[in-house]
């Protein structure tokens, strides 16, 4: 009997270790495998020991040329027929003095019916972290249209309509793709796609919902959102992080298992999380060295009126736009650029048949 289980141990674990839709290293696959396997408290607590120990560095400065210099991009003069929101104002930097740069936006990814569809920014997280940089991208709901996809892992189960790889066909209309959420055992919510319920929907979760046509909410579910015939997909994670244009409550306790027992609310890790501005914006933060209240805080600045956390760790948060050399050529990792350097992943990650969890895309709509 001994002798099976070592058999069926080194399998699985070799398994693991050789699976990169796991992590992209030996130590998060592993981490990953205990968590599946019932392991989960020992990796919170040798996770929060570790990175209890590797704080980021206070004070410093970027090295030059981390943030960007504002570009420009020439329209099409037929594009103002478009219905589209206008930019996105200044991001008030959080650190001073500001970088140059520092909050100033640039159209990103490829245009949509001749108008940018993404603009990106960086900010310092905090006045207290100026030596790490946090991306902000800006999403036009006018120009886009999203899709949640499925996958093995997360939510798990299957098959399932829209799943990686991004097939040839959809990326001829792909502007951006983005992490998702935690895994549903961690996500204190629950997951509808393809007209079925694959996790059970809770009242009160922060929830990221898409309708029929491509158009995107995000709330409150129960409150803000709810299940009516138009909608494809939902993706529940944790509560709000923003609320009304306010930090939550729960942000402010450093202490707080809201907000991912994986890792602990109060340390500086690898964050993302999506939000809605008062005009219907999309906006996505992530970045190093944020702990949930500087995530949360830097929603509020760049605009969002409700925001919901996404994915945490180095290995799962990944922001990619995509400019192919012509309006509808293919997206692909050879014209995709990560939101920040550093990302895990790449812009080709969502383009690989082994990644198993879920991701979200935004895609050009139609006029």
């Amino acid at each position: 009997m001994l002798a099976v289980l070592l058999i069926w141990l080194a399998v699985s674990i070799g398994g693991a270790l050789t699976n990169p839709a796991l992590g992209s290293s030996a130590g998060a696959r592993l981490a990953e495998w205990f968590r599946e396997h019932g392991g989960a408290s020992i990796v919170n607590w040798a996770e929060n020991e570790w990175y209890s120990h590797h704080q980021p560095k206070v004070g410093g400065a970027l090295p030059p040329g981390t943030i960007h210099k504002p570009k420009t991009v020439t329209t099409n003069p037929t594009a103002v027929a478009v219905p589209h929101l206008p930019p996105p104002a200044p991001v008030v930097p959080l650190a001073s003095p500001p970088v140059a740069g520092e909050g100033q936006w640039s159209p990103a990814g490829r245009l949509v019916h001749g108008v940018p569809a993404v603009y990106e920014t960086m900010i310092r997280p905090s006045v207290i972290h100026t030596s790490y940089v946090v991306g902000v991208a800006w999403m036009d709901p006018m120009l886009l249209k999203a899709t949640l996809y499925s996958g093995s892992q997360i939510p798990g189960g299957g098959p399932f309509t829209h799943t990686a790889p991004i097939s040839p066909a959809d990326s001829t209309s792909l502007v951006a793709s983005f992490n998702a959420g935690f895994l549903m055992s961690s996500a204190v919510g629950g997951y509808y796609t393809d007209s079925r319920t694959i996790v059970p929907l809770h009242t009160g979760s922060a929830s990221f919902v898409v309708y029929k046509n491509g158009s995107f909410a995000l709330g409150q579910w129960g409150r803000d959102v709810s299940m009516t015939p138009s909608v494809v997909a939902v993706r529940q994670n944790l509560v709000l992080l923003v609320d009304n244009g306010q930090i939550a409550p729960a942000a402010y306790d450093a202490n707080s298992a809201a907000w991912g027992a994986t890792l602990g609310g109060g340390l500086y890790v690898w964050r993302s999380a999506l939000g809605i501005t008062a005009n219907g914006a999309l906006l996505y933060v992530g970045g190093p060295g944020l702990d949930i209240y500087n995530l949360a805080n830097i929603m509020v600045h760049a605009g969002a009126v409700r925001a919901m956390e996404l994915d945490i760790n180095t290995d799962w948060v990944n922001y990619s736009t995509y400019q192919p050399a012509t309006p509808n050529g293919p997206a692909s990792a050879a014209n995709g650029t990560v939101l920040i350097a550093g990302m895990t992943g790449g812009p080709g990650r969502y383009f690989e048949p082994w990644w198993a969890r879920d991701f979200f895309t935004m895609s050009a709509a139609s006029p």
